[in-house]
């Protein structure tokens, strides 16, 4: 039974609002995942964590929970009309599918050592090919598409004239603003009806490596359609919560909604979720600028934009700081405090896993300790606010410091409330934040595995790279961590001195 009540920011409506799941105790979750042409990014990371935040704590709350992220291994476009997998393909003179089986396990590495739970389904676009084409048939059928050269385009002209407070309602863009532009490659402008169309099927040219068969032409499908078809798919044609970066919102979900009324006359999803962008020292990530820096980098201490190396947990306790609905600033002062934070947190989790109170029940502290714990689920409930309910552990962190060097007296605080600050600590902070303790027990030995897996894959690229000078700092630095690398036949291993 579910004895909370959440409370969530709809996007639909920018108003925040009683959850109520369309099936009682069960909940159906979307987010669009990654494009896997190349390396996640620190962006993605956030987004990610902050979903993976949002889950643990549905499921907490008691809820059955379908968390479906699909994996884009075809159709998402470049503005010059290539598809970014074909171009990792032919830049690296690889199939397009082992581009995607590269940043795919690559991607699921770095969620893992993040500490980010898979989900229950992650499709992939390209194992469904049949359920886009036929859910592009149901919108041609329905009147709001058409198909020119080959090519199937949605019609957001007639989609208005039908559904006039459809589209633009989640984006908050008005719609002459919206059919005065296109975010659609431009490559394929000459062959629409309007530049506010989108593509739902896009005939292949003779060089195009990606390609399948379709009742229209030899093409592939458009990106916002795989996420219409796969959500609905596994979900259903109406379903609780879809998700994705604030980048996402116009075009990618404002064309998805297009399609589900085009082709179920229904929204997808009766709440919407979406997370806030990333920036690097107060800019936007940019490699042309030099303002930008790779996870792998935070981790190892290689980029010139921080003074050291920052663990996977000190990123994510980053991440918890700020409400997914805020931007957040990374930058080396605040991956310091994060740092510092992270650790003082754990410390306090060991300390009172130690102390125990002569008091049974009724210490004078009690009240103030329970009301701080019950506040911690009650912000977590009031739209996942995670900074605000992480507070609350510091105060009880401070309350547990002063306990255990005596400046707080041993009668005020009882076993019982020292019992429920364990179980906080156990259920909120490694459980629904997903911290793992990697100064030395709760999950240090998962985490070390996790960052040497990490290293030994930085350095097998750095040597792939014939980058010596930093595969060999990197040996050093381990070796003078008393931890040695170890080549072999079956690969790389490493074990400690």
């Amino acid at each position: 039974m579910i004895n909370h009540k959440l409370y969530i920011h709809n996007s639909l409506t920018r108003q925040k609002e009683l959850f109520t799941p369309i099936e009682p105790g069960r909940i159906g979750m979307y987010v669009c995942g990654p494009t896997v042409y190349n390396d996640v990014h620190l962006g993605n990371c956030r987004t990610f964590t902050n979903f993976d935040i949002i889950y643990r704590l549905l499921v907490y709350l008691g809820y059955k929970v379908r968390y479906v992220r699909n994996i884009t291994d075809v159709g998402h476009l470049l503005d010059n009309g290539e598809d970014r997998l074909a171009k990792g393909a032919r830049l690296n003179q690889i199939e397009p599918m082992e581009v995607a089986q590269k940043y795919t396990v690559g991607f699921h590495e770095m969620m893992r050592i993040l500490n980010n739970l898979p989900p229950n389904i992650e499709p992939r676009a390209t194992g469904h090919i049949i359920e886009q084409i036929e859910l592009t048939e149901k919108i041609l059928e329905n009147g709001y598409a058409y198909v020119q050269d080959g090519s199937v385009y949605f019609s957001t002209l007639d989609f208005i004239k039908e559904n006039p407070n459809i589209y633009g309602q989640l984006s908050g863009r008005v719609v002459e603003e919206l059919l005065a532009e296109s975010r659609e490659n431009l490559k394929n402008q000459d062959t629409k009806k309007h530049p506010s169309d989108f593509a739902l099927w896009i005939k292949a040219d003779d060089t195009h490596i990606m390609q399948w068969n379709s009742p229209w032409s030899l093409g592939f499908p458009g990106w916002h359609l795989e996420c219409s078809a796969m959500s609905t798919k596994y979900l259903g044609e109406k379903f609780d919560i879809h998700g994705g970066g604030l980048d996402l919102k116009f075009p990618h979900h404002e064309n998805e909604i297009a399609q589900n009324y085009g082709g179920c006359n229904s929204q997808p999803a009766n709440y919407w979720i979406h997370a806030n962008m990333l920036q690097l020292n107060g800019k936007k990530m940019s490699k042309s600028d030099g303002n930008y820096i790779m996870p792998y980098e935070l981790f190892a201490g290689e980029n010139p934009l921080i003074s050291k190396g920052y663990s996977p947990m000190t990123l994510r306790f980053l991440t918890l700081q700020s409400h997914y609905r805020s931007t957040l600033d990374l930058n080396d002062e605040a991956l310091a405090a994060a740092e510092k934070g992270y650790l003082r947190l754990m410390d306090a989790a060991k300390l009172v896993q130690t102390i125990s109170s002569p008091l049974a029940a009724g210490g004078t502290l009690d009240p103030e300790i329970n009301q701080l714990l019950t506040e911690i689920l009650e912000d977590l409930c009031d739209d996942f606010n995670v900074p605000k309910s992480l507070s609350k552990f510091f105060e009880l962190a401070t309350k547990i410091n002063g306990y255990a060097n005596g400046q707080i007296e041993p009668n005020a605080i009882s076993q019982d409330a020292i019992e429920r600050i364990k179980t906080a600590f156990n259920e909120i902070v490694f459980g629904v934040f997903g911290l793992l303790d990697e100064s030395g027990t709760n999950g240090s030995s998962a985490s070390l595995d996790l960052i040497m897996d990490l290293i030994i894959d930085i350095r097998a690229k750095s040597r792939e790279n014939k980058d010596w000078g930093t595969s060999d700092k990197i040996r050093d630095t381990l070796a003078n961590a008393k931890i040695q690398i170890m080549d072999g036949k079956e690969g790389t291993s490493w074990k400690k001195l």
